[in-house]
C-alpha cells in the first residue's frame, strides 16, 4: 500500500506544480486575479491545471479502490502511467493544444482500468469470490 500512497502524494504534488506554473504564467503575462482569460499561453497553463483537478477527482478514489480489491502494486503501476500521461498532456497542451491526445490517452486509460477494476473487485467480493 505504500506504493499507492507514494503515487497519490506524487499526483498531488504534480497538481501543486501545475498550480505554480499557472501563477508564474499569470505574472509573466500580466493576468490579474480573478481573471482567467486575456492571454492564450496563460489560458493553456490554466486549462492544464483545471483538467488535472478534474481528473484527480476520478483518479484518487479509483486508485484506492483498485488497490483494495486487487493489487496495490498494479494500482501504483497504473498510477505511474497516469502521472506520465499528465506530464505529457501538460507539455503538449501548453505547446500546441491540438497535440494533447497522447497525454490524454495515457491519463484516461489507466483511470478507466482502475475504476472498472475496483468495481469488479467490489462486486466479486459481494459474491464471495
Amino acid at each position: 500500500m505504500a506504493f499507492v500512497d507514494i503515487v497519490t502524494a506524487l499526483a498531488l504534488l504534480q497538481f501543486v506544480a501545475f498550480g505554480i506554473q499557472v501563477g508564474r504564467a499569470r505574472s509573466r503575462f500580466g493576468i490579474k486575479a480573478p481573471a482567467i482569460t486575456g492571454n492564450e499561453q496563460f489560458e493553456r497553463h490554466f486549462r492544464v491545471q483545471q483538467n488535472t483537478l478534474e481528473s484527480l477527482v476520478l483518479f484518487v478514489p479509483a486508485l484506492f479502490l483498485f488497490s483494495r480489491y486487487f493489487n496495490p502494486t498494479w494500482a501504483a503501476g497504473l498510477g505511474v502511467i497516469y502521472l506520465i500521461g499528465r506530464q505529457v498532456y501538460a507539455a503538449a497542451y501548453v505547446k500546441d493544444p491540438d497535440k494533447r491526445g497522447p497525454g490524454y490517452g495515457l491519463t484516461v486509460l489507466p483511470v478507466l482500468v482502475l475504476i472498472v477494476g475496483g468495481l469488479i473487485g467490489a462486486v466479486l467480493q459481494i459474491f464471495g469470490r
